[in-house]
């Protein structure tokens, strides 16, 4: 990626060892560590390791993982992830620091990261999965133009427990 990629109040930036301080506030949130690899109350050390972790995923060929910035302050993040790119799919996740949320940021990154997942060679689709009670990342996606699909019952382990799903999509 040569430019950022921005929309609306957000710029989306690659990993830097700055952001040891977002994964600290990230792994306060008791959600958060659940649904990807950030340990939950992370030590310094940890938090280096998964910021050193995000920075290798593009080069590993895992996905895109991006820093969602607002006014000049790191407010979450958000990954274009392409575990299934050989079925034309690209999977978006992400995740906003519980003191930034309901500021809009989760909607304008995930229109964002949205313009950026049609320029990856191989992309035809992008899928997004939200758990039923949550109510603010599904309105953000629909703010975002993604449209509800359809109902995963158990589709995704979330703290050792199978999980049912809502499938948001754009295409």
């Amino acid at each position: 990626m040569t430019e950022p990629t921005a929309h609306g109040s957000v710029v989306l930036r690659e990993f830097t060892e700055a952001d040891v301080r977002l994964a600290l506030e990230l792994g306060e949130d008791p959600y958060i560590p659940l649904i990807g690899s950030l340990p939950a109350r992370p030590t310094r050390r940890e938090a280096e390791e998964w910021v050193r972790r995000q920075r290798s995923r593009q080069a590993e060929g895992r996905g895109f993982p991006f820093v969602i910035v607002a006014d000049e302050t790191a407010v979450g993040t958000i990954g274009l992830w392409l575990r299934k790119l050989s079925e034309g799919i690209g999977i978006v996740g992400y995740s906003i620091s519980p003191r930034h949320r309901r500021r809009g940021y989760a909607t304008d990154a995930l229109k964002a990261i949205t313009e950026f997942a049609w320029t990856v060679p191989g992309v035809e689709r992008i899928e997004l999965y939200i758990e039923p009670w949550n109510r603010g990342s599904f309105r953000a996606a629909e703010k975002a133009g993604y449209r509800y699909e359809r109902s995963l019952p158990a589709h995704h382990e979330i703290g050792g427990i199978p999980k049912d799903m809502l499938l948001y999509v754009s295409t």
